[in-house]
């Protein structure tokens, strides 16, 4: 596990407040951008539940303003963040198809969201790492 890993692990233990998908994105990566937890929660508060709307699911929409706040408009690596997430998701990134493939492979809500979370800042590790915007393990 990574640092960032670890930390959204911890916010997303916590009752109150709250961290929704792409606040537990967003905010492991804080201090590296020298950005204010608070800030970044406030950022990303209406992205969570897929902008809520059950559209784009926040973790996907977290990574990008990640990526984003490292400097990345590179469309392409982009969508190599969407398209490794879609080959992991029968092709899926809107939260409601990704909630409903989950709930028919009987995986409860909550550790659903947790799993895209943790592989989604993973997958944005691998990119910023790629392009030496984060340090190797």
């Amino acid at each position: 596990m990574s640092k960032y890993t670890d930390k959204a692990k911890q916010l997303r233990a916590m009752t109150v407040p709250h961290y929704n998908c792409a606040q537990a994105v967003i905010v492991p990566f804080a201090e590296d951008l020298g950005i204010d937890e608070e800030l970044l929660m406030r950022m990303a508060a209406n992205f969570g539940g897929g902008m809520r709307m059950a559209s784009v699911c926040g973790s996907v929409t977290g990574a990008a303003m990640v990526l984003g706040l490292f400097g990345m408009n590179d469309t392409a690596k982009l969508n190599e963040y969407y398209r490794r997430m879609k080959e992991n998701h029968g092709g899926f990134v809107t939260c409601a198809d990704l909630l409903k493939r989950s709930n028919e492979m009987g995986i409860p809500r909550r550790e659903h969201c947790d799993g895209i979370i943790y592989e989604s800042i993973g997958v944005v590790e691998d990119i910023l790492r790629s392009e030496g915007l984060l340090p190797a393990e």
